[in-house]
């Protein structure tokens, strides 16, 4: 698999579904890896939003990252975009940069996330000011197990961004798109 293509499956899980997965999770013994809080401020600008591509700066309790996305169309169900990640030492420097390079900052949305290894699957149990959400990262067959495994495979899928999410569900600050807690 390429380093640069990130593969996931996302689903939309109500507050009962996300208990039920946790619970599954211990059953199958899958290894917890850890939770976050995440800030996600998303910058664009006409370049980008032509090639449906994005730059995101991502703060967490553990350190900041910035990424760069593209997405992959596909008809299969799973998402696939080309990301680039690399982990910066001082968000709020990075943003004044981006800033000063000429994007705008569009979206802010915040995620609180647990993290398992299943397997060879990474599980990501989310929770967003707009509802939970449980994403399956690895190759499809690894997703296609995982799937299985968790009874994943009767769950809504998910096909929305979560920076599209943000933009139906979030509430407009002085230009910016946001949800938060």
């Amino acid at each position: 698999m390429n380093d640069w293509l990130e593969i996931e499956k996302k689903y939309r899980l109500d507050e009962t579904k996300y208990r039920e997965v946790l619970s599954t999770l211990s059953e199958l013994k899958a290894e917890f890896i850890g939770e976050d809080f995440e800030e996600n401020k998303l910058f664009t600008n006409d370049y980008l939003t032509e090639k449906r591509a994005v730059l995101r700066l991502r703060k967490t309790t553990k350190g900041g990252f910035l990424t760069y996305k593209c997405r992959i169309q596909n008809n299969i169900g799973i998402k696939q975009q080309i990301e680039y990640e690399t982990e910066v030492s001082d968000p709020t420097a990075t943003e004044k940069i981006i800033e000063n390079v000429g994007l705008k900052l569009r979206i802010i949305y915040e995620k609180r996330r647990k993290t398992w290894k299943l397997r060879n699957a990474e599980i990501a149990l989310d929770e967003l000011p707009f509802g939970f959400f449980m994403e399956i990262e690895g190759s499809i067959a690894v997703i296609s197990e995982a799937e299985a495994l968790l009874g994943a495979d009767e769950y809504p899928v998910e096909h929305e961004t979560y920076p599209n999410l943000t933009l139906r569900y979030g509430k407009e600050n002085q230009g910016v798109i946001e949800a938060r807690f």
